[in-house]
């Protein structure tokens, strides 16, 4: 059992670590126009260590948010050959990138509770 923790510890270092640096590579490295600006959320990476999804939040439209994942999906393979060289590790895997809405969900849902409260406050009887 402690070889499991110690093993899923390490996965989740790891995957950390893959997050700040592709996220430093959004902030500004790579250059592909079609990149809206984005930021990593989470890295998922599989208990073999052969791949991992990378899941990033995008502020913009629908249409920004497939051009993005469009252009990331394009530059994997750079993305993969920096993390090895920053990392120093012989074994990069294999990236995929999907697009993260939770917190635009998050938004549209404290949007909907607020409009409830308000008809809430509207529909009760004043007591004098």
């Amino acid at each position: 059992m402690p070889e499991q923790r110690a093993r899923t510890y390490h996965r989740n270092r790891v995957a950390h670590t893959f997050s700040e640096e592709i996220g430093a590579m959004l902030e500004g490295e790579l250059s592909d126009p079609r990149i809206a600006p984005s930021y990593v959320t989470e890295v998922v990476l599989a208990p073999g260590g052969k791949s991992a999804r990378v899941f990033v939040a995008v502020h913009g439209s629908e249409q920004e948010e497939v051009s993005t994942l469009e252009a990331l999906t394009t530059a994997r393979g750079y993305i993969r050959s920096q993390l090895r060289d920053r990392m120093g590790v012989r074994h990069v895997p294999e990236l995929s990138f999907a697009i993260d809405r939770s917190e635009k969900m998050t938004g549209r849902m404290d949007e909907l509770l607020g409009r409830m409260r308000k008809r809430e406050k509207k529909a009760a009887p004043s007591i004098p």
